[in-house]
């Protein structure tokens, strides 16, 4: 069961790879035509949420990214708890690998940014941007190019990507929730007790999404990152099945939202942040010390990262090597790692400042975007080779 329910997920992402391109494609058409200046007077523009007393207001780019990339992270936290339980991740020796490729593929994007915005006088606070692997991306290229390759490296791939997106997620809840009021924390975190002692007994799906929308509004006044809250709301949201029906909360809810988050909720954000105008843009600023290290730690950061701590972990016999994969296969899928689209954009609004259309901004999307479109297609290419390359063996 655990196998289909992960198959079933890798094929969904994968799919949801096609609509994430078309928007950021829409997003840069868009953004360099006619429609260019109400595009980003849209992301800009103030919207209010108001139901009886309670009201907020937020621009469109912000209703984004703390409201519909609250529902992204409850899945991505749904994931991480049921592998942890139930797949991948409940294996010790199944996980040592992807945990600590994952560990290098943080901590090496960093380094190169730091040791490229030193040479060239770059902004320092950009770092966390290439930390991250966007999920649907880099399974997306891997199922256009990995047909015949071993599944294990599908999984290495994805625990891989769960893992980062939990790094990502603890530095945005570290570096990004500034500002904290105690009340509405205090709120948030009652709510989240009150879903776990309740969701030992039978509840509606409707009392989820009720107890979910409060902790969201709470954790929105309390300034605290709503990535965060989704994640920590995820983790009480009970994995095993009830006797009376034999469904598992866990399970039906990841099976309802993932479509929406991959078709709905991530094409919406891509639309929303991939919009670079190149109009007036000169080649200092496409080449400028923000773009550089950000591509570069996307690109060279994440393979070298990646697999170099892979290599490392099977020599220090800590770890082994996805099953049936040839190192030159793991390379290739190291290279994906570096596709970073989703998650960068996200952290790179929350960490370097201006607004949607700013020369920052545009910097942040230059570099995601051509790291990221490095990265999928060297690797993209190096797959391919890799499986024309393979052991007649390896194909039994």
């Amino acid at each position: 069961m655990a196998k289909k329910l992960t198959l079933d997920f890798l094929k969904t992402e994968a799919a949801s790879g096609a609509a994430l391109g078309l928007a950021a494609l829409a997003a840069l058409i868009v953004a360099n035509s006619p429609l260019s200046a109400d595009y980003f007077a849209w992301l800009k523009s103030v919207q209010v949420l108001q139901i009886g007393p309670l009201r907020l207001e937020e621009t469109v780019a912000n209703w984004i990214k703390e409201g519909l990339m609250a529902v992204f992270f409850l899945v991505v936290g749904l994931e991480i708890k049921y592998e942890i339980l139930k797949g991948e991740l409940s294996n010790p020796k199944k996980l040592a690998m992807p945990i600590i490729g994952a560990l290098g593929g943080m901590v090496a994007p960093i380094g190169i940014y730091l040791l490229v915005s030193n040479l060239l006088g770059g902004p320092h606070e950009g770092w966390p941007i290439p930390v991250a692997t966007d999920i649907a991306f880099a399974l997306a290229v891997f199922g256009l190019v990995g047909r015949g390759l071993p599944s294990s490296l599908r999984v290495f791939l994805l625990t891989l990507a769960i893992v980062d997106d939990l790094g990502a997620i603890a530095l945005i809840a570290v570096l990004f929730s500034q500002g904290v009021q105690l009340v509405p924390l205090l709120g948030a975190v009652g709510v989240l007790a009150v879903m776990a002692v309740l969701g030992r007994w039978r509840l509606a799906a409707a009392f989820w999404c009720i107890g979910f929308a409060a902790m969201w509004w709470l954790t929105v006044k309390s300034g605290l990152s709503t990535s965060l809250a989704a994640v920590a709301f995820a983790a009480v949201v009970p994995v095993n099945p009830r006797r009376e029906t034999g469904a598992s909360p866990l399970r039906d809810a990841m099976h309802d939202l993932h479509p929406y988050v991959a078709f709905l909720v991530l094409p919406i954000f891509a639309f929303a942040k991939a919009g670079v105008s190149f109009s007036g843009l000169s080649l200092d600023q496409a080449f400028a010390p923000l773009v550089i290290g950000i591509a570069l730690g996307l690109f060279l950061g994440k393979q070298i990262g990646v697999f170099g701590a892979a290599w490392l972990a099977t020599r220090l016999r800590l770890a082994d090597k996805p099953t049936g994969a040839s190192w030159m296969q793991l390379y290739g899928v190291s290279m994906l790692c570096g596709i970073g689209f989703t998650m960068s954009l996200f952290i790179g609004a929350l960490a370097v400042p201006g607004a949607v259309d700013s020369p920052q901004q545009i910097e942040v999307k230059l570099g995601v975007l051509g790291g990221s479109l490095l990265s999928a297609c060297v690797g993209a290419i190096f797959l391919h080779l890799a499986a024309r390359r393979r052991p007649k063996s390896e194909h039994a």
